[in-house]
């Protein structure tokens, strides 16, 4: 009976659809594909079916499509971590930018994750490996492997954002960390400043290596010696932000030469070393010049106005989903294997050249 209701619905859906289709005076295919894959239908076409659709009522059953053609519709994306990661969402904001370029696609998006302890990876590998799913995207960390599963063996298109894997053949979207930090370090140099700061990251992180690079190659074009740059942290997860600006802040006040520049990995970092830092005496930009990275909204009402690298996300997710939707439908081009987006950078009130 259950079998037999299937089928009439079924039915019911494409006779629906075919009416869609006559309406609209277009095939039958070209309205599957329009209320699947937006994206791939122009913009007229598009229009004409979404009005048929509305004047008739249809609204097509995601599932039952899947079903229908043995695949599912749904894309997991595997977080490194938490959501929290302080004030910077970006996790939220590349979620935010999935999500959209997904639906619009025709796809779902299922979080795998908000742990990568072996329980987190071991369902992640399940899902992998399980069927449930088209495809996987993974957020600034490494693929799971777990008792010599990996999901690189899974068989599953699978894109990296925010950390580079295309040496290991993986599609990767990043954004330009090192030359990011470089041209900022450069602008600072050009303001006058000679001794630096450096707020790190976990040390051997895709990340802190690349940015740490930046303020070393900028020191190099500028014949200035590596020596000039205090480097602070090193130990801590990015999760753990605010934590280590506050101790870099000790880090800073227990230094006899100060420096007059300081180049935080993230807004976090950044936001907790000014807080602490303001308690001493010390005036932002009067006595140290601050910039950060990630383009959190929150460090324009920071006080000072917070310079910082903005990372773009929106492009990034948009970048990530359309290489990911090639993959799945086998029309992905041979060759380029790593995507990058630059960032920019916003100047605020944090930075100033040193006191003569």
């Amino acid at each position: 009976m259950n079998k037999n209701k299937d089928v009439a619905g079924e039915e019911q859906s494409g006779a629906l659809m075919a009416d869609v289709a006559r309406l609209a005076g277009v095939a039958i295919s070209t309205v599957s594909r329009a209320l699947a894959n937006p994206g791939r239908v122009n913009e007229k076409t598009r229009a004409k079916i979404n009005a048929a659709a509305r004047q008739l009522g249809y609204t097509p059953n995601a599932m039952a499509r899947g079903l229908r053609v043995g695949k599912s519709n749904i894309v997991m994306i595997i977080l490194p971590g938490s959501l929290y990661y302080g004030v910077s969402q970006i996790i939220p904001q590349v979620l935010q930018s999935i999500n959209k370029s997904l639906i619009q696609g025709g796809y779902n998006l299922m979080i795998a994750n908000l742990d990568r302890d072996e329980i987190s990876e071991r369902h992640i590998l399940d899902l992998a490996f399980g069927g449930s799913v088209r495809g996987a995207i993974i957020l600034s960390s490494k693929l799971p492997e777990v008792d010599g599963r990996s999901l690189a063996g899974s068989g599953l298109p699978i894109v990296s954002m925010l950390l580079d894997m295309s040496d290991a053949g993986l599609q990767s979207v990043v954004t330009n960390d090192r030359e990011a930090v470089r041209d900022v370090t450069a602008e600072l140099i050009r303001l006058g400043h000679r001794r630096f700061f450096y707020l790190a990251g976990p040390e051997d992180n895709y990340h802190d290596v690349e940015r740490y690079a930046g303020v070393l190659e900028a020191l190099g074009a500028a014949g200035l010696s590596e020596e000039l740059v205090h480097r602070s942290g090193g130990q801590l997860d990015y999760q753990h932000g605010f934590d280590i600006g506050v101790q870099a802040a000790d880090d800073f006040v227990q230094l006899t030469e100060k420096p007059t520049a300081v180049i935080a990995t993230s807004d976090d970092m950044a936001i907790s070393f000014v807080s602490r830092i303001q308690r001493t005496g010390l005036s932002i930009p009067d006595d140290l010049s601050v910039v950060s990275f990630d383009g959190s909204p929150v460090c324009e009402f920071s006080s000072p106005p917070l310079s910082t690298i903005e990372q773009p996300v929106e492009e990034m997710g948009r970048a990530a989903v359309d290489l990911l939707l090639d993959a799945i439908d086998q029309r992905q081009k041979a060759g380029k294997v790593r995507t990058v987006i630059r960032s920019k950078l916003i100047l605020r009130e944090s930075v100033a050249p040193p006191r003569s």
